[in-house]
């Protein structure tokens, strides 16, 4: 099996529950295809560099999967045609990283690099 990551960026006008709507789907079709969830996240709404359909921002989600090419086919062709969708991008990795959290707040990054004394 083969290991991915893949970011999809919904449009800024997406209410918190379709946003979980979209995720319980993409990971349905991945389940589906005999793939494998290690990891999930939301990285909420982002600035994008630029604008993309009009838009300048975007809820980001991330997942972390195992599984074969079919099941990146399958979800790339679904995902072409869904409409609250901006962007999509699957990555295939060598290992996943699932100790560093890239979109967690300062504050909190701090919290755990500080010794408790």
């Amino acid at each position: 099996m083969n290991l991915y990551e893949h970011t999809i960026i919904a449009r800024q006008d997406t209410s918190p529950s379709e946003v979980k709507q979209l995720t319980e789907k993409y990971l349905s079709i991945i389940e589906k295809n005999d793939g494998e969830i290690v990891k999930t996240e939301n990285w909420g709404l982002l600035n994008l560099s630029y604008l993309i359909k009009k838009n300048k921002k975007g809820s980001y989600i991330h997942f972390k999967f195992k599984g074969k090419g079919n099941v990146v086919s399958e979800l790339e062709k679904i995902e072409a045609i869904d409409k609250k969708l901006l962007r999509y991008l699957t990555v295939r990795v060598k290992k996943f990283d699932l100790e560093t959290n890239f979109f967690s707040k300062k504050e909190e990054v701090e919290k755990k690099e500080k010794p408790n004394n």
